[in-house]
């Protein structure tokens, strides 16, 4: 058997096909543009037999139907996005593309291939659209977490892009009865993450002695989920959740984000004291505030758990530190992915180098 994954080069895409082959999941074919956010040697010791890299744009829809045609899988795990709110902010044609058109494009090739499968194919095909807690826009400090039922009010380039590829695959489902499932995801942290986003940008900037740039006053509200258990949880909707739901799965773990700066300078000050007994909090600087910046994002994530059975692993103390370790550890990595494009992002948008 075989599944078909989008973006599977990126950070989610990257623990999931990890976690998948390792539980003895089925074979992988990947589909992925390779761009500055991807990373082939996060998955080139995996062996063909098991993984199967295709270079290509999801927005080509005839190479998705090819691949369909060849590999015949049971199920698509679509994963592929432009993600960085801040990016989507500066350049948001680049989100419709990949984020709107992209995903209609594998709707139509998927729903053409799943229409011509036999009848117990045909039953058990899945089409899994992974999108994000920021579409739901932003919760003020009293109110309740969002569930599977609340409105969609998208506050960024970004979340309207993946609020788009919601409400196709929602469609999809209701007019076709094509078996589409959404999930909404809390924010991740964990290995291989681009270092755009908050926690390894806070984690490199602090081992680099440089700057650590916090938006605004830095109270902005996050749930926190480990990489690796939002991979567990999209395994377990793709082999248990019902055709045109909806799941939201978070880590029950909502922060302020300078706690969150406070914790990983905590843990660096204990591992790789600076010289001179400063404090890497030191490091910290207040930026301009993004424009239109959520306040809050949490999501209650009790269907999933009641129906499924997910249960987070990670608790975020631990998941933190092994997540500032891995880091530490893998300084090759890093200097893999932090040249170039990344250093141009970083001087444009901090005015620093990356």
């Amino acid at each position: 058997m075989t599944i078909l994954v989008t973006g599977g080069l990126g950070f989610i895409g990257t623990n999931f096909i990890l976690g998948h082959l390792a539980s003895g999941g089925d074979r992988v074919v990947n589909l992925d543009l390779a761009t500055y956010a991807g990373n082939l040697g996060n998955l080139s010791h995996l062996p063909a037999e098991s993984h199967l890299f295709v270079r290509g744009d999801v927005c080509d829809a005839d190479l998705a139907a090819r691949i369909l045609k060849e590999h015949r899988p049971r199920a698509v795990v679509h994963l592929a996005a432009e993600s960085h709110v801040d990016r989507s902010i500066a350049g948001p044609a680049a989100f419709i593309q990949t984020n709107v058109v992209g995903t209609f494009a594998l709707l139509e090739a998927a729903r053409a291939y799943w229409d011509g499968l036999g009848a117990a194919e045909k039953d058990s095909f899945r089409f899994l659209y992974v999108s994000t807690d920021e579409v739901y826009g932003s919760l003020g400090p009293d109110e309740a977490p969002f569930t599977e039922d609340s409105p969609c009010a998208p506050n960024s380039p970004y979340s309207a892009s993946k609020a788009s590829g919601d409400h196709l695959a929602r469609a999809y489902y209701r007019t076709y009865g094509f078996p589409s499932l959404v999930t909404h995801c809390s924010n991740n942290y964990g290995p291989y993450q681009f270092p755009e986003k908050f926690i390894p940008l806070m984690i490199i900037n602090a081992m680099d002695e440089r700057p650590l740039p916090v938006y605004g006053d830095g109270r902005q509200v996050r749930d926190w989920i480990h990489v690796e258990d939002h991979a567990r949880a999209l395994s377990l909707v793709l082999d248990k959740g019902a055709p045109g739901e909806t799941y939201n799965a978070g880590g029950r773990a909502e922060l302020v984000n300078l706690e969150v700066l406070e914790r990983i300078c905590s843990i660096l000050d204990r591992l790789s004291p600076r010289k001179g007994g400063s404090q890497h909090l030191d490091l910290a600087v207040h930026v301009t505030d993004r424009p239109g910046h959520d306040r809050r994002y949490a999501v209650d994530c009790g269907k999933i758990e009641r129906e499924l059975g997910f249960r987070p692993a990670y608790a975020f103390p631990d998941g933190l530190e092994s997540t500032v370790e891995w880091y530490r550890v893998n300084r090759g990595w890093v200097e893999s992915v932090t040249s170039g494009e990344y250093r141009d992002w970083m001087r444009s948008h901090y005015g620093q180098e990356g």
